[in-house]
């Protein structure tokens, strides 16, 4: 097993997850992410998400690409409701806490949540706070955490593979976004 290495600079760099630190499914999100540094991409995704949304109305973020799809909004909570749970997860297993960790239902989640009734300047704001928490969170982890195993949704996982899913299911959101949502626009 790989151990995150501290370079010159003391900063922490944090090796990739290898496939048998998290559920096969998760390779969709975390193989979307290729630099060496998730701190650093967190960081930069925070951005590259406002500068996409910067000088959206509302209607953008209302806007569907199909009938039966989110709207821009409830896709940007979506992500923010995701974050917020793995995040909570790398939390509690870099804490050593081996009680295992409930998985959870998006759809409800986005279905019950305030996105669609919010204005989407209010649901850009809260993915800027709920990113800053995550890279807070995972900045003040001592080496030993981010290679520490819990179970989530009935599968091991480490925190580093969840430092890289939260990034991988920005990504992949944010690219949806770009190509099916404002791509015309």
């Amino acid at each position: 097993m790989l151990e995150p290495t501290v370079v010159a600079s003391a900063a922490l760099t944090i090796s990739r997850p290898e496939p048998g630190e998290y559920a096969p499914h998760c390779d969709r999100y975390i193989s979307l992410i290729t630099g060496p540094d998730i701190l650093g991409t967190l960081d930069s995704q925070r951005r590259q998400m406002l500068l996409l949304l910067s000088g959206r109305d509302e209607s953008d973020g209302d806007l569907r690409y199909a009938p039966d799809k989110w709207s821009a909004k409830e896709v940007l909570g979506h992500v923010c409701d995701t974050e917020r749970i793995f995040a909570y997860r790398a939390l509690r297993i870099a804490r050593a806490d081996q009680t295992p960790i409930e998985g959870f239902e998006q759809d409800d989640y986005v279905k019950n949540g305030p996105f669609a009734r919010a204005p989407l300047a209010e649901t850009i704001e809260e993915h800027i706070a709920v990113r800053r928490a995550t890279l807070t969170l995972l900045r003040n982890l001592d080496p030993a955490a981010w290679t520490r195993r819990g179970i989530a949704n009935k599968n091991e996982i480490t925190v580093r593979a969840l430092a890289y899913l939260i990034a991988g299911h920005e990504l992949h959101h944010r690219r949806m976004l770009e190509e099916k949502y404002f791509s015309e626009r």
